[in-house]
């Protein structure tokens, strides 16, 4: 659980907006939404709702996690843009570094996860009664002990990239829940971004494409 919340204070990074939706950078170690204490209300969509009160959430990040995120700027909008999410329409891509050298140049992951109801919010792979979860990956960069990757998740489980790249033998650099202490400890922060996210406008049917940069 966590008990030492000290999320970054800064403008609100606005990627994109017009009148139907808007998509901001989330900044590591903001949570996407309020946490249950009080001491845990700061969130990006609170935020977001001081400047923009009619925006509606979409979608989530972790809080370790940074990058693209897309809120619905009246509820047509929300309605169009969840149901690209649950036809996987939206195209999420990622950049992580990972622990070690990978030696291919891509790969796919295909484990079933679920949640480790003891250890909770932590998710396992389980091949009886987990969902179907998929991660494409190729590799950007090689460096002495690590990889950089682009990851193209097919699936949107919670956790599914750090748990997909940990059972491969990589975990991502940074990681407090599923990473050895030596790679923990490797990064100041979580090495997973939401670089990019492609979808249909809810109003005009084109193809939007918008890009964060990735700050590690």
């Amino acid at each position: 659980m966590m008990t030492d919340y000290r999320p970054p204070t800064g403008p609100l990074v606005v990627l994109h907006r017009d009148d139907d939706l808007m998509l901001v950078d989330k900044p590591s170690g903001l949570l996407s939404v309020p946490g249950k204490p009080a001491t845990h209300r700061d969130c990006l969509e609170d935020r977001v709702r001081a400047d923009f009160p009619s925006a509606l959430l979409i979608h989530r990040l972790d809080l370790e996690t940074s990058g693209v995120m897309i809120f619905a700027l009246d509820p047509a909008a929300q309605r169009h843009i969840n149901l690209q999410f649950e036809r996987r329409v939206v195209q999420k891509t990622y950049v992580a570094r990972v622990a070690g050298r990978v030696v291919e140049e891509t790969g796919t992951i295909d484990l079933p996860l679920i949640a480790d109801w003891p250890r909770r919010p932590m998710q396992k792979v389980c091949f009886e009664t987990g969902k179907p979860s998929l991660t494409r990956w190729r590799v950007l960069e090689r460096e002495d002990d690590a990889t950089r990757l682009e990851l193209t998740p097919e699936t949107g489980r919670s956790h599914q990239l750090r748990v997909h790249l940990k059972e491969i033998g990589h975990p991502i650099l940074g990681d407090p829940f599923y990473a050895p202490d030596a790679i923990y400890e490797a990064a100041d922060r979580l090495q997973l971004h939401a670089e990019r996210l492609d979808l249909r406008h809810p109003a005009t049917g084109d193809w939007l494409s918008i890009t964060a940069r990735c700050p590690f």
